[in-house]
């Protein structure tokens, strides 16, 4: 746990644990990890060995546990332990370490040598493991990938924070705020009597991410913190990443805001949350009888499209798809943006008020982009919940997006003169204040099912691809990237990303100077 927080507090241990180990020590974790089963992903679980199998005192259950964590009866919550955790990652150490496969990433050979050094790990990694970690500390040394890039551990079904986590450390405007002294954690202190603030906790997450230790770093505080902000997703079941990235965003908007006693709707406030991720959208609500139109502006900080189906494959008479092609199968996030600045006829049931009528009439609705953020957030819906069936599922489709993309034709400006002609219509300045020109460089991808599935985060740094897995980082190409189920997609104005390829590590440490790249 880093210390870098002065007016962060530990939550307080489990009584019921602190008196078992001041009583038995670790053995009781040494004998449990013989029967953990680790993941080449990350998971690790307690499986049921063909001896006799430990029994919980309390419940007399010997069944396989789908996560290896700590639960207290007593207090019926899970509970967090460091060393608990250390004796977890050491299995994974382990059985790398035994992997005849010599083609290890650099997260896997970091966390080795991070884990030397523990008490812990000491007592349960032997002598010849020891000597192999210690052997590879000059291929630390000479790593070349990028400084930031680091992992991040897995602490229970967290991969949902992990992936969005190494998004929001990489987003360059974000990045230049933190790193630059942007938030003060002395200031924060002073102003507020609240001990947790997610945007001193996040600050600590960035300081360790660019201290250029490359070994996995467990973000526990920042969870803690994130808990506490948002009591109803504190758990350790798996949680969905965009409401994630949503509530960090929120938590960080509340703080700043409450700090400097600001009154502004989110599309006029000046925190970084919205600064660099709030932009502003236009709907037109068109009259079906006399073509009046009705305009209303929402803030957002990101957008949320739907799947492009135009390439769905077809159904034959059994009313069953037909089994598709690799191009049938594939969307395109081109034609996710086309569908969401359709105009598309609101259902009967759906009229709306008329100014003009003074009555409910049919009407159409057209969505379109008024102001772009400098980093532009797109939400690919994967999940959806027919009201029919009263069932959830995931689509599984894959997408196909560019790496440089163009936002021209859907700002309002085009989408509005497409509609009704170059001849009318003189939009006011704040369209040209921000570039039309995105480049990708984070892509929050999904794998497995809606009840079961798992979060990573593709890195594009440097215009080369990282494959960030928890604690795990590798380098990949661009085709494992778009072979993935991409569900959060990160773009951020072209001259920023330009300005990030540079060497950036001598970045000034002045609060506020430079926050947003420009």
């Amino acid at each position: 746990m880093t210390t870098g927080n002065p007016s962060y507090t530990n939550p307080k241990p489990c009584k019921h644990l602190a008196d078992y180990k001041l009583n038995h020590g670790l053995s009781g974790y040494k004998s449990l990890q013989k029967h953990l089963k680790s993941a080449p992903h990350g998971k690790t679980s307690v499986g049921k060995p063909s001896s006799t199998t430990p029994r919980c005192i309390s419940c007399d259950g010997f069944q396989d546990i789908e996560r290896a964590e700590l639960y207290c009866c007593v207090c019926c919550d899970q509970v967090y332990d460091p060393d608990f955790d250390k004796a977890v990652m050491s299995k994974h150490i382990m059985g790398i370490t035994g992997d005849k496969n010599g083609d290890e990433s650099i997260g896997k050979r970091l966390v080795k040598r991070r884990r030397l050094g523990s008490g812990v790990v000491e007592e349960l990694v032997d002598s010849k493991i020891s000597k192999q970690l210690i052997s590879m500390r000059d291929r630390r040394a000479k790593s070349c990938y990028p400084l930031g890039l680091r992992g991040l551990n897995n602490l229970g079904n967290t991969c949902f924070m992990n992936s969005v986590l190494q998004a929001l450390l990489h987003a360059p405007p974000f990045r230049n705020y933190f790193l630059s002294g942007g938030h003060n954690h002395e200031n924060c202190r002073k102003r507020s009597v609240d001990r947790l603030c997610l945007s001193c906790d996040i600050d600590v997450v960035f300081s360790a991410a660019f201290s250029g230790d490359r070994a996995p770093y467990s973000p526990a505080q920042f969870l803690y913190s994130w808990w506490q902000h948002s009591a109803n997703l504190a758990s350790y079941e798996q949680k969905d990443a965009h409401e994630f990235f949503i509530s960090v965003l929120d938590g960080i908007h509340e703080k700043e805001v409450k700090s400097s006693n600001q009154n502004r709707e989110n599309g006029d406030c000046q925190c970084i949350a919205h600064g660099v991720f709030s932009g502003l959208l236009r709907s037109d609500v068109t009259c079906m009888t006399c073509g009046f139109t009705s305009t209303t502006f929402d803030p957002c900080v990101d957008i949320s499209l739907d799947l492009d189906t135009s390439n769905f494959p077809p159904k034959n008479t059994a009313n069953k798809s037909i089994k598709p092609d690799a191009n049938s199968s594939m969307s395109t996030l081109l034609g996710c943006l086309d569908l969401f600045t359709r105009q598309e006829k609101l259902g009967s049931d759906s009229k709306l008020y008329c100014q003009n009528c003074q009555e409910r009439q049919d009407s159409a609705k057209q969505m379109s982009i008024k102001r772009l953020p400098l980093v532009l957030c797109l939400h690919i819906k994967r999940f959806e919940h027919s009201p029919v069936t009263k069932m959830s599922r995931k689509i599984d489709r894959y997408l196909q997006f560019p790496l440089s993309l163009d936002m021209t034709p859907y700002l309002s400006s085009s989408v509005v003169r497409n509609r009704f002609g170059n001849r009318i219509f003189a939009f006011e300045s704040g369209e040209s204040d921000i570039s039309a020109e995105f480049e990708i460089f984070a892509a929050v991808t999904h794998a497995g099912t809606l009840e079961s599935g798992h979060y990573v985060n593709f890195l594009r740094l440097r215009n080369q691809w990282y494959k960030c897995d928890d604690a795990w980082i590798n380098e990949v190409d661009e085709g494992m990237v778009r072979a993935s189920q991409c569900y959060m997609m990160f773009y951020v104005q072209k001259s920023l990303y330009q300005k990030a390829n540079e060497d950036w590590s001598h970045l000034p440490i002045s609060p506020r100077r430079n926050m947003f790249g420009q």
